[in-house]
């Protein structure tokens, strides 16, 4: 029973250059997750934007360890789930792409305007499809095995990676705020970063249709 864990350590410490690599890229590059976190940093701030990147990061070392554990079985023995998984996607973006669009300026927004919670961004990597090829592709690189062992390791290893990896694109939409003080700049920015969510969702887009 101990032969196990004698040969898992050496294992994990070989693949680890490769699996932070791996993360950091897969975590620093564009995706959805960061088109939200920019926007949020520059309409919200960096401080009230923290609960939305814990969520992510936290949500995401979840899916990792459930997806490595087997989750994806689930669609492959029905694939209609992972049709109606994608139109919710595209529905849920469209839908976020439209609340980064019409976000109004600081002065001018409602008391009750808020940036995503904790719960809502660990609930988004669900539908977000970047974090699914994410997810799929470490495990199927990093815990081929499925052993609980290998595939907690690889999330933790994404979790730890994840946070300040999208937390870097908060700070750039923080950084942002001066520049973005008129009005039209703000709105321009807005756009933009809702253009770049949509286009982001291309993969979900092309699953349904």
């Amino acid at each position: 029973m101990r032969r196990p864990r004698r040969t898992i350590l050496p294992m994990m410490i070989q693949i680890l250059p490769a699996l932070l690599a791996f993360a950091f890229v897969t975590s620093v590059t564009p995706g959805p997750n960061n088109m939200m976190l920019m926007a949020s940093g520059a309409n919200f701030g960096f401080r009230r934007t923290v609960p939305h990147m814990f969520g992510i990061a936290i949500g995401f070392t979840a899916m990792v360890f459930l997806v490595g554990m087997g989750l994806t079985g689930l669609f492959l023995a029905e694939p209609r789930l992972g049709k109606a998984l994608a139109v919710v996607s595209v529905v849920y973006m469209l839908w976020l792409a439209w609340k980064i669009a019409h976000a109004a300026p600081p002065e001018e927004r409602p008391s009750e305007a808020r940036p995503l919670t904790f719960l809502q961004a660990a609930a988004f990597q669900w539908v977000n499809p970047k974090a699914w090829a994410m997810a799929l592709s470490a495990c199927a690189l990093y815990a081929p095995d499925q052993t609980a062992r290998a595939v907690g390791f690889v999330a933790l290893v994404f979790g730890a990676v994840n946070l300040p990896s999208v937390s870097v694109w908060a700070a750039m939409g923080q950084g942002m705020r001066r520049i973005l003080t008129d009005r039209r700049r703000l709105v321009l920015f807005n756009w933009a970063m809702a253009a770049l969510l949509v286009l982001s969702m291309l993969p979900a887009l092309r699953e349904v249709l």
